[in-house]
């Protein structure tokens, strides 16, 4: 038998009571269902779980979004023995593309001997100093700085025509945290919460900007001053050719704001007493024309109470299936009781929807539009459940904050580098982290050269193999003619190739806005 081998984690050592003494393994031998095995460790090789982000560090080196973003940051220390904010960012980053969505998760990826180096890390750095790293960052330059990297993002794209989606979305909590309150929660009714008020741009699944807010701040009128502001800081030829949103915002002062800075809009009207009596009237109506996928439409006028002037609607109607109507009554002790709704076969079922918009176009563009505005729930979806927005929760709104737009940073940067990989369709976390991020690699040195060996376990290695051919291929091209390029035109380049799919005949960014480098 061979001597033991004295275990030591590469990336620091875990202060635990079971670590104070000296991990011995040795050789063993174990009895499985497909034979004996000899298993050996190997502690001094430095191995990753991630073995693919290699391209991910090197889309982020090309485009030159790392490196600025670490210098930008308003992080500072003053003690020898802290991190580096390198040290802190890099691990968030890691964090985050990790899946984990806890700051004790990122012991987890301590012992990754690959990764840090290849970001310009020493070490991973504890959970305690990436979760003390915020608390006395100024807030405003913390949002500043966080901005002006999400800004970049999207302001080359925002010169082709672009619509806007807002929404909020609720965080339910588990603690005494600031802001803690309850408020509108449909699906944990009573339970304490978080709002994340979000800006995106449609159909690309980008993150203009997302704010953190109390529980109880779900009205339109939270989410009205950052909307604004953000509309303000983006050049007026580059606003968006339409705003979207739920019942929510289709309220008089988010209308007023948006006509006065004309700015064109599409909201879901809430069935007030008055929306009803309207759509009394029309139902019997001849004007009704179809909207596509079952719904029918008429567009008139109307001036709600409240309202200072009239204002186009749009009422949409669908056709229920009769032997579809379920109803649902909950008895007094908490049990529910269902029964199949009988309809006459001379009854019309009917479910409404009612648009309020500055749009002059059809009746069926417009229905078109509000159901595309669907795909926003599936970001929050993605980004609450594959990323990190349903948790890094601290007791103070000030971090919770930072760290939501620290997660929106990551997954346009994630984003971004999947569409150079497949930029006919977005491809979710849930699928493209385990296909082009999570690997087992080793890291070897020969001839004065590194190595790392991949080994991927996916079941769809053909199509990875494509996948990272058209990433690579790009990326040689790019690196053919980095030292004719500034970072703005490599940058120009590479949203180009991310997003050839919808430019306007296939025209590069480049040619669409003047250089200003």
């Amino acid at each position: 038998m061979k001597l033991p081998i004295k275990y030591t984690p590469p990336n620091g050592e875990f202060k635990t009571q079971a670590n104070s003494e000296e991990i011995c393994l040795e050789n063993i031998s174990v009895e499985t269902f497909g034979g004996r095995l000899h298993v050996e460790w190997e502690p001094q090789s430095p191995v990753t779980a991630l073995g693919q982000l290699v391209f991910f560090i090197e889309f982020l080196k090309l485009g030159n979004l790392f490196d600025p973003w670490v210098e930008d940051c308003p992080l500072s220390y003053s003690s020898p023995n802290a991190p580096t904010k390198r040290e802190i960012l890099g691990t968030l980053m890691l964090s985050v593309l990790a899946g984990n969505t806890r700051y004790a998760h990122i012991t987890a990826l301590r012992c990754d001997g690959i990764n840090p180096g290849l970001l310009g890390m020493e070490k991973i750095a504890s959970e305690d100093s990436v979760r003390r790293a915020f608390k006395r960052m100024d807030e405003t330059e913390g949002l500043v700085w966080q901005q002006k990297h999400l800004d970049k993002c999207t302001a080359l794209l925002l010169s082709v025509p672009w619509i806007m989606d807002i929404d909020t979305t609720v965080k339910p909590l588990y603690g005494h945290q600031e802001g803690a309150v309850v408020g509108y929660n449909p699906t944990k009714p009573g339970r304490p919460s978080h709002t994340i008020h979000t800006y995106l741009v449609a159909n690309l699944r980008l993150i203009l900007d997302s704010e953190v807010q109390a529980g109880n701040h779900n009205a339109a009128r939270y989410s009205a001053p950052e909307l604004w502001a953000l509309l303000d800081r983006i050049p007026k030829a580059h606003w968006p050719t339409l705003i979207r949103g739920d019942c929510a915002f289709g309220i008089d002062p988010i209308l007023q704001e948006a006509e006065a800075r004309k700015v064109p809009y599409l909201f879901k009207l809430k069935l007030t007493a008055n929306v009803k009596r309207l759509i009394e009237k029309l139902m019997l109506g001849s004007q009704w024309e179809r909207a596509g996928q079952g719904w029918e439409a008429v567009c008139t006028e109307i001036q709600l109470s409240g309202w200072q002037v009239k204002r186009q609607i749009v009422v949409l109607r669908k056709a229920v299936r009769k032997e579809s109507l379920v109803a649902v009554k909950k008895g007094l002790l908490g049990q529910s009781s269902i029964a199949f709704a009988e309809v006459d076969k001379n009854v019309c079922a009917y479910e409404y929807a009612v648009l309020v918009t500055s749009v002059k176009e059809s009746a069926l563009t417009i229905a078109q539009h509000y159901r595309d505005r669907a795909d926003s729930e599936n970001v929050f979806d993605e980004l609450k459940n594959q990323w990190g927005w349903g948790g890094f929760t601290t007791h103070d709104l000030k971090r919770c904050r930072l760290m939501a737009r620290l997660v929106a940073l990551v997954y346009n940067w994630w984003n971004l580098f999947t569409r150079l990989a497949e930029p006919d369709k977005h491809l979710e976390a849930i699928t493209s982290r385990p296909l082009l991020l999570h690997a087992v690699a080793k890291q070897t040195k020969h001839g004065g050269q590194q190595f790392i060996h991949i080994s991927s376990s996916h079941g769809k290695q053909h199509l990875l193999r494509q996948l990272l051919q058209r990433i690579t291929e790009f990326f040689k091209s790019l690196k053919a003619s980095a030292e004719q390029f500034t970072d703005e035109t490599c940058w120009r380049r590479i949203l180009s190739k991310a997003f050839e799919k919808y430019l306007p005949l296939g025209l590069p960014i480049m040619d669409l806005i003047p250089n200003t480098s």
